[in-house]
């Protein structure tokens, strides 16, 4: 039903039921899309906002819809009706919106297209779906092959939701001279000034035929009549009608009368998407439109995701995890880099965390990324809650709303960019700030660490504001006191990595001072937020403790007890008793959850998370952004079973019964699995569909700095990996520093790991004086007894 083919660079479907949601996403430079088995279709580009050129009907959408609910909702659809001319009887590909069984069915993502053929009454339909590399278009080829065995007759009718356009002016109508079914609209204004800056919008969808229809509509309601998307009235005529939409809802649907011999084949190429003005669908014509032109697309947008190459190739016992991190992992890492998710002000937190991630894949843009983010800061050091990323652009929605945690990932996430690349030089950049006031990168987040050693109550707990890492956490500290017991030890955590760097650079007076600072947040942790077996996740503005044996619901949180293992609070003993009890509340069959059990009902001392419905997105779901730290953690305390356990979880797979309990495929990291297993079995394990997710840079972290255990720091590599314990073996193919590291790893009768590159045994595991070009036979033997978990 699901296999890899094309040596794992694609992922193949074969049933459009079994697992509805289930698909793949494409990007570019300026607009992203993701498409499910069953043809409903996502897509947002950037103007230089976040929008759309194909709206949910009636539904002027704002933000990237969630992909989980696109069974049971009327998205936007890509639709190819076909009709026997001879019998009447229709069929629809991808699947919707007819739904007849298909005689063959096969969905297949692959890395730079996603694609479907369909077989039914003796016809096959053959569609891909490719991008661009720097246009927001959609490039679909249709190809209709008669394999029943005689001559047919048939139509077929691509049909392109527009949706609904703008509430001041929308039509549609077919223009012969563009050969392109032309929606027009003009986006909604209040304000005077905001005339002038919407008159350089994309306002038109189109879609372009290279071949001219033998008929077209462009009216939704009058293509549907009375039967519905299901059996629309304008297919039981012999041709559609013609019609145009005026201040109605719009639809780009047009019509191929086809007569086929035995095993011919009929290919049309389309263009979907938004444009300007007419002379811009033109442009976009003669740029793309034709069988060169598309093969041309084709070959640029191959070149464009191969940056997105990672930094190593493994080769374990398990062939299906193997196939993710050296083909799939890496393209979502850059995914998230490359563009930022589409966003003009990413938040501060997931503009580090995806730029640390291309610190393996593209250094230079985490570098500068880095930089960027720092001419944001404020002159008492905090970070903005948002990162801008043009001239012009605001910080909105959740970025207006405070939060304390930004200034933590500066060391955190530099430290990854640190060690891949040694580039220390980074931290001597001067930077200017919104002030005007020029700094040294490392003045700037000796800065922001000041902030969080101020930004604590009297306790010595870092405030929570109206959130911190987790956004909805947004009633715990609004009256000004609330405090956050994962910041607590996460603020400790980036002090101490900052007191090394400190160190590094020679300054003994900041080493101490930061490493001073650390401390106390950890024994501030231990003196008031330890409840016997793990952490609480914070203190609420009326000083009531939560994340505690004492709470029915939200009893412990993984977050804390995470990044108390990073920033060493607990000691061996508080660190059995934490994973002890992750083990037995957090652990379940689709992951490690977030907390547990879920919120029933609002609790307005915590916030908006607890009206999240049980088990879903921060209530309580295997939240794999927490997780993942989680991970990360185990691998730094020497746990390799339990972090295996947790990270392989975060992959559907690879078993069938996985794959369609999650319903979807193997080829990206999704937000969230559903959780509250206990409470809600039936949809426990389902994933988000949601790609968009900070996970990625952290699971490329753990698996190159853990599992695999290359890492580096400002001399060479450290080796030290961290096999679970069921592995005999591992092979790595590490690319580090302009060097080729080919590593093999076995277990032996060792005491402890020992190391032979190119033939000479080392006396420590660190690999240094590295001279780029060169390739290092490296092989690692590490001892039969591993870690505990």
């Amino acid at each position: 039903m699901l296999q890899p083919t094309e040596n794992g660079a694609r992922y193949d479907l074969a049933s459009p039921t079994a697992m509805p949601n289930a698909g793949g996403f494409l990007w570019n430079r300026r607009m992203m899309i993701q498409v499910t088995c069953r043809g409903y279709a996502t897509a947002q580009f950037m103007q230089p906002e976040p929008a759309k050129y194909s709206h949910a009907p009636n539904l002027e959408a704002k933000t990237f819809m969630q992909p989980e609910q696109a069974y049971y909702a009327h998205h936007p659809g890509r639709f190819f009706y076909v009709k026997d001319e001879e019998t009447g009887e229709i069929f629809s590909a991808p699947h919707e919106p007819v739904r007849a069984a298909p005689d063959r069915f096969a969905f297949s993502v692959g890395r730079d297209d996603i694609a479907w053929t369909v077989e039914k009454l003796g016809i096959r339909v053959d569609l891909r779906l490719a991008l661009p590399v720097d246009d927001v278009a959609e490039l679909w080829t249709l190809t209709v092959t008669n394999v029943s065995g005689r001559t047919r007759k048939v139509s077929v009718y691509p049909y392109f939701t527009i949706g609904y356009m703008s509430w001041m002016n929308q039509s549609a109508e077919y223009r012969a001279d563009l050969q392109a079914v032309v929606g027009s609209s003009v986006t909604p204004y209040q304000k005077l000034q905001d005339y002038f800056k919407n008159k350089e919008f994309k306002d038109k969808t189109f879609l372009a035929c290279e071949t001219a229809p033998d008929a077209w509509e462009a009216n939704q309601g009058r293509f549907e009549g009375e039967g519905g998307l299901h059996a629309p009235d304008a297919l039981r005529a012999d041709a559609l009608a013609g019609g145009d939409a005026r201040y109605e809802t719009p639809v780009a649907a047009v019509q191929y009368r086809l007569d086929l011999a035995p095993d011919a084949a009929a290919t049309r190429r389309f263009l979907f998407g938004p444009a300007r003005d007419d002379a811009e669908i033109a442009a976009m014509r003669a740029r793309y439109l034709s069988a060169d032109g598309f093969a041309a697309a084709a070959r640029d947008y191959a070149a464009y995701a191969g940056q997105g190459a990672g930094c190593i190739e493994i080769e374990t016992p398990d062939p299906a995890f193997d196939n993710f991190v050296n083909r799939w992992l890496p393209r979502q890492v850059f995914y998230h880099g490359d563009v930022n998710r589409l966003s003009t002000d990413p938040q501060t937190r997931n503009y580090l965390q995806d730029n640390m991630g291309m610190a393996f894949v593209k250094p230079a843009v985490a570098r500068a990324a880095f930089l960027h983010a720092l001419s944001q800061q404020a002159p008492n050091g905090a970070m903005p809650d948002g990162i801008l990323l043009f001239e012009g652009a605001e910080l909105k929605y959740i970025n207006q709303v405070p939060h304390t945690d930004h200034c933590v990932w500066l060391p955190v996430c530099l430290q990854a960019y640190l060690d891949e690349t040694g580039d220390a030089a980074i931290l001597d950049e001067p930077v200017t700030g919104p002030d005007g006031t020029t700094r040294a990168a490392h003045e700037r987040i000796a800065l922001a660490m000041d902030w969080l050693l101020h930004k604590r109550d009297h306790r010595g707990l870092s405030y929570i504001e109206q959130g911190d890492w987790c956004d909805p956490m947004n009633m715990v500290g609004y009256k000004g006191r609330g405090v956050s017991g994962w910041l607590t030890v996460a603020a400790a955590y980036a002090l101490n990595l900052w007191a090394d760097v400190c160190a590094a650079r020679g300054d003994a007076r900041a080493t101490d001072h930061f490493r001073a600072g650390a401390a106390a947040m950890n024994a501030a942790a231990n003196r008031h937020l330890w409840d016997g077996a793990w952490y609480a996740r914070g203190i609420t503005d009326d000083d009531v403790v939560f994340g505690v044996r004492a709470d029915a619901e939200g009893r412990i949180y993984l977050n804390p007890q995470s990044w108390a293992f990073l920033s060493g609070a607990p000691d061996a003993r508080q660190r059995d008793a934490m994973l002890a009890e992750i083990d037995a509340q957090l652990d379940t069959p689709y992951g490690v959850q977030m907390f547990a059990p879920p919120y029933s009902a609002m609790r307005e001392d915590v916030g908006r998370v607890t009206q999240k419905h049980p088990g879903s997105a921060e209530n309580g779901a295997v939240y794999n952004h927490a997780s993942v730290f989680y991970v990360y953690s185990l691998y730094r305390i020497a746990e390799p079973d339990r972090a295996w356990n947790a990270l392989r979880k975060m992959i559907p797979g690879p078993s069938m019964d996985d794959y369609l309990r999650r319903g979807q495929l193997p080829v990206f990291i999704p937000n969230y699995y559903r959780g509250a297993w206990k409470e809600y079995p039936r949809t426990a394990g389902r994933s988000s569909q949601l790609f968009n997710t900070g996970t990625v840079s952290w699971v490329y972290r753990a698996i190159v700095e853990g599992l695999c255990g290359l890492k580096g720091d400002a001399t060479g590599l450290v080796v030290d990996p961290q096999l679970p314990s069921h592995w005999p073996a591992m092979r790595v193919r590490r690319f580090f520093r302009g060097a080729t590291f080919d590593v093999t790893v076995t277990r032996g009768a060792v005491g402890r790991t020992t190391v032979v590159c190119d033939g000479k045994t080392l006396a420590v595991a660190h690999i240094g004086g590295i001279v780029a070009g060169r390739t290092y036979r490296v092989e690692v033997t590490v001892p039969d007894q591993v870690g505990r978990g």
